[in-house]
């Protein structure tokens, strides 16, 4: 059996990094196929006439800029390709009671919406058109199953302060398919996305997919800037921004009205489609109003019931500006045609019947309890969170390295995610790990992760982990 083996000749710069790039190079190129297992850090190291801890550093550096996973016991992999799988572990959604504690997942807390999908479902079983819910509904055409749901998704915008009218919202399959409709309805190949240095990774996979540059912006404070934003247009002639303005994943941050007026005018005067992800924008109590507000004529905004009802009622609401709409429709039909009628026509029901404030309720007062745990558990200057997030952002002290913490958690039994899974540019990955505490089935089990956590914070780092 052939022993992978990097070609550094005439590559300049720390042996470390060289060696991290080949790995990155050889993966995209198809010589490394993903699952590929490397050879053992002491045996490259041996090849290549290099010491043992620059290989390890080698490796740590091509973890966190996920191009491999280490498996305790097992060995390093080449990961898949796919940005995709940083925020989509290939974990399962079943949420056990006894085994590892998954706080990789960024779902809602197990609800009553069981109870009430076996009350709608009762309900239709006894309606006299459940053909219409059975058959193809062509985007913008306004079937009576389909206006029915439109104005149920605006009268749920109007609840958060935007202004809908029913006939400029598309339905999406989810929110992350109205990303994509977004995307595919406001650019061309070869437009620059600008986005936060940190993101929902899904959408950087995106973007490649269609063909688009990716230029992440400056913060401060973790929160997008204006004057970035200014900066950037200044120098490049980018065609949309997306950006996440309530409960920021992974940082949890919120832009204030006064930064979201801000932006809105830098969009405004160079002529950027906004993007705006508002998938946990019906969790907070009180919020800033959507960016969409500020400038309503060139924003896409994206939201679903997804986190604030059940994650598998896969309907997505796109509230997209005149000018965008029939894009945004010729966009759902080339990517899935449609939505599902039948989990449309459940959305609409819950938010007319007031199951879905109910539901909703539920899970704002279930995540504030859980973000509680976590208050009570963890080093508070360490801590960045929301109280009605499902998410916290946990800054690590500079003896531990993202992904040796992950896999050092991982081997005690809790699952999480290191800040490089968000981060644009892999050479600026942040030195912490994001937390989602919305997934596991119980309080109990949360603490229980929470308190590993701690525990381990408070111990050294174990660099061998990585010695494979």
């Amino acid at each position: 059996m052939t022993i992978w083996q990097p070609s550094l000749a005439g590559c300049d710069g720390p042996k470390y990094l060289q060696i991290a790039e080949a790995i990155g190079e050889d993966a995209a190129a198809g010589r490394l196929p993903s699952g590929t297992r490397l050879p053992p850090q002491r045996e490259l190291a041996y090849l290549l006439g290099v010491s043992l801890q620059t290989v390890s550093r080698a490796y740590a550096e091509a973890m966190e800029r996920g191009f491999l996973k280490g498996e305790v016991g097992r060995g390093t992999y080449v990961r898949d390709g796919s940005a995709l799988t940083a925020e989509l572990p290939s974990a399962s959604l079943v949420r056990p009671d006894a085994g590892p504690i998954d706080f990789s997942l960024n779902l809602p807390a197990p609800s009553p919406a069981a109870e009430a999908l076996a009350r709608s479902l009762a309900e239709l079983s006894g309606a006299d058109d459940l053909a219409s819910l059975l058959d193809y509904q062509v985007p913008g055409e306004l079937a009576p199953g389909t206006a029915r749901s439109t104005k149920a998704a605006a009268d749920i915008l109007g609840r958060i302060g935007l202004a809908a009218r029913a006939e400029d919202i598309v339905l999406t399959s989810g929110a992350q398919h109205g990303l994509l409709v977004a995307l595919m309805a406001c650019t061309r190949p070869g437009d620059v996305l600008l986005t936060e240095p940190l993101t929902y990774a899904p959408i950087t996979a995106m973007a490649q997919r269609l063909g688009l540059k990716v230029v992440p912006l400056a913060s401060d404070q973790e929160m997008l800037c204006p004057n970035a934003l200014e900066a950037v247009c200044g120098r490049v002639a980018a065609k949309a921004l997306y950006c996440l303005p309530t409960l920021h994943t992974p940082t949890t941050a919120t832009l204030d009205a006064e930064r979201r007026a801000a932006v809105a005018a830098v969009a405004r005067k160079h002529d950027l489609t906004l993007i705006e992800d508002d998938v946990f924008g019906f969790l907070p109590p009180k919020r800033p109003l959507p960016l969409a507000c500020f400038a309503p004529e060139r924003t896409l905004y994206v939201t679903s019931v997804s986190k604030s009802l059940a994650p598998g009622l896969r309907i997505g609401f796109l509230h997209a500006p005149a000018a965008l709409t029939h894009a945004a429709q010729t966009a759902v039909g080339l990517s899935s045609w449609m939505p599902p009628p039948l989990m449309a026509e459940i959305a609409a029901r819950w938010i007319e019947d007031g199951t879905a404030e109910r539901l909703n309720t539920f899970q704002r007062e279930e995540a504030a309890a859980r973000q509680a745990l976590a208050r009570a558990r963890l080093p508070t200057e360490l801590l960045q969170a929301d109280p009605h997030g499902f998410h916290v952002w946990l800054a690590l002290p500079a003896r531990w390295n993202p992904e040796v913490f992950r896999m050092a958690a991982e081997a005690r039994g809790v699952k999480l995610l290191a800040g490089a899974a968000f981060a644009v540019d892999p050479a600026k990955r942040p030195n912490a790990v994001r937390l989602c505490l919305s997934h596991e089935s119980s309080r109990t089990r949360v603490e229980q992760g929470l308190t590993i956590i701690a525990e381990l914070l408070q111990e050294e780092s174990d660099r061998s982990a990585l010695v494979l």
